[in-house]
C-alpha cells in the first residue's frame, strides 16, 4: 500500500529491468572519484591534492583501478615499474658480472702473443708458481695445473694485484731471453689477466644481492600500499606499516655494499658500520609501527628520520675517503653516493614540502605532484648505487685486500 503522494512500483519491475539498471547507476555512482572533502579522516593526507580520489572501494575494484586514471596512478606505476626494472638487473648481476675480468682487456691478446714464445712463457710461470708465497700446495697440483685448469678449484682466493706481483717476480729472472721490456711488460699483464678467472675467486655477493633485494622490498610494498590503502582503515594501516618499513630497508641496505666492500680487509669497522646501520634501520621500523605515527601532522618527522638515516652514512664514507685517498675507485664511488645522497634527499625534501601543489593546489591531483616525484628520485638515487655497488664489485674482484 503506498503512502499519499508515493507512486506505487509493481513488484516484477524491482525484480526486472529497472532494478538492473538501478544497481549498474549505483555502481557507477559509488565507484566514482571523490574530492578531498569527501574523504574518511585516515584518508586524508594532503590537502593540497583536491580530487581524483578513490574511498573505500571494495578490492576488485581497487585492483582494476590500477589501469584507470585517479591520483594514485603515477605513484602506483613509477615504483611498479622500478621494482621490475631492479628484478632484471638483479637477474643480469646473478648471471653476468660474477666475471672477475673485463674481457675488453684480453682484445690485444692475441697480437701480444705473436711476439712472444707462449709455449716459454708458460713453461716458465709453471716453473715459479710453487715458490708463491701462500701456494705452497700448488707443488702437488702442478702435474694437474699442466693438464687441467679445472683443479684450481682448491686453491686459496688471489687478487689480480698479487698475480701480477707473481709474474712480476718470476718472469724477470727465468725469462731471459726477452729483449723487449714493452712486449715482457704486455705479456705479464695478460698472463695474469688470462689466469685470474682460475685463480681468483669472486669476492661475495650477498652485500651487493641484499642491497638490491632492499630496493625490489621498497619499491613493490610502495606500489602495493598506494593501491590498496584506499580499501578501509585497516588496511590502509597496514599499508602505510609496510612501506615505512620497505623505505627503512632500502636505506638499511644501501650501506651494505660500500661498508662491506670498503673495509672488508678490516672486520672491525665493517662490523661496527654494518651492525649501526642495521640497528638504526630497525628502530626506525618499530617506531614506524605507532599509529600516531602516520598523522599528517607528523610527515615532517617522519621524512627526518629517514633522511637522518641516510646522513649516518657520511661517517663511512670520509672514512673510506681517508683510508683510500690514492685510490681511484675510491673516488668514483663517492661521487656516485654523493649523488644518491642528492637524489635522496631532494626526494625526502620534496615530500616533506609538498612541492609543487602547495603552490598551486588542485593543478597537481594528476600527474607532477610532490609524492610522485620523491617516488622517481628515489628510483633515480637506487639506480645509482647500483652503479657505485658495480664498481666496488670490480675493484675487490682484482684486487682483493
Amino acid at each position: 500500500m503506498a503512502l499519499e503522494g508515493e507512486e506505487s512500483v509493481p513488484i516484477g519491475a524491482v525484480s526486472g529491468g529497472r532494478s538492473a539498471k538501478g544497481r549498474r547507476l549505483w555502481k557507477k555512482v559509488k565507484y566514482q572519484l571523490v574530492e578531498y572533502h569527501s574523504l574518511p579522516g585516515y584518508l586524508k593526507d594532503n590537502e593540497y591534492i583536491l580530487g581524483y580520489y578513490r574511498s573505500e572501494w571494495p578490492l576488485k575494484q581497487i585492483l582494476l583501478s590500477i589501469f584507470t586514471v585517479h591520483n594514485e596512478t603515477l605513484n602506483v606505476w613509477t615504483h611498479l615499474i622500478g621494482f621490475f626494472l631492479f628484478l632484471a638487473l638483479t637477474i643480469y648481476t646473478a648471471t653476468k658480472v660474477p666475471k672477475v675480468v673485463d674481457l675488453q682487456s684480453l682484445q690485444h691478446l692475441p697480437d701480444v702473443l705473436k711476439k712472444a714464445d707462449l709455449q716459454k712463457i708458460q713453461s716458465e710461470l709453471l716453473a715459479c708458481l710453487p715458490s708463491l708465497p701462500h701456494l705452497s700446495d700448488l707443488q702437488r697440483i702442478k702435474d694437474e695445473l699442466k693438464t687441467s685448469l679445472g683443479s684450481l678449484d682448491m686453491l686459496p682466493s688471489l687478487s689480480r694485484w698479487h698475480l701480477l706481483q707473481l709474474i712480476s717476480d718470476c718472469l724477470p729472472h727465468r725469462f731471459t731471453h726477452a729483449t723487449n721490456v714493452s712486449v715482457l711488460s704486455a705479456v705479464k699483464d695478460d698472463v695474469a689477466n688470462m689466469i685470474a678467472p682460475i685463480l681468483v675467486r669472486p669476492i661475495p655477493r650477498w652485500p651487493f644481492f641484499a642491497f638490491l633485494g632492499g630496493a625490489m622490498f621498497c619499491l613493490l610494498s610502495s606500489s602495493i600500499c598506494h593501491l590498496l590503502s584506499c580499501h578501509s582503515r585497516r588496511i590502509a594501516y597496514i599499508m602505510l606499516r609496510l612501506d615505512y618499513a620497505g623505505i627503512a630497508a632500502l636505506i638499511s641496505t644501501s650501506f651494505y655494499p660500500p661498508v662491506y666492500y670498503s673495509f672488508m680487509c678490516n672486520p672491525f669497522f665493517c662490523n661496527i658500520y654494518l651492525g649501526f646501520i642495521t640497528i638504526l634501520g630497525i628502530a626506525t621500523i618499530s617506531v614506524s609501527l605507532f599509529p600516531v605515527f602516520q598523522n599528517p601532522e607528523y610527515r615532517s618527522i617522519r621524512a627526518g628520520l629517514f633522511f637522518g638515516m641516510g646522513i649516518s652514512g657520511v661517517i663511512p664514507v670520509l672514512h673510506k675517503l681517508v683510508a683510500f685517498w690514492h685510490r681511484p675507485e675510491a673516488l668514483y664511488t663517492t661521487g656516485y653516493e654523493i649523488l644518491m645522497g642528492l637524489l635522496y634527499g631532494l626526494g625526502a625534501l620534496v615530500y616533506a614540502t609538498r612541492i609543487p601543489e602547495r603552490w598551486m593546489p588542485g593543478k597537481f591531483d594528476i600527474a607532477g605532484h610532490s609524492h610522485q616525484l620523491f617516488h622517481v628520485l628515489v628510483v633515480a638515487g637506487a639506480y645509482t648505487h647500483y652503479q657505485a655497488g658495480l664498481m666496488y664489485l670490480k675493484w675487490r674482484d682484482l684486487e682483493g685486500c
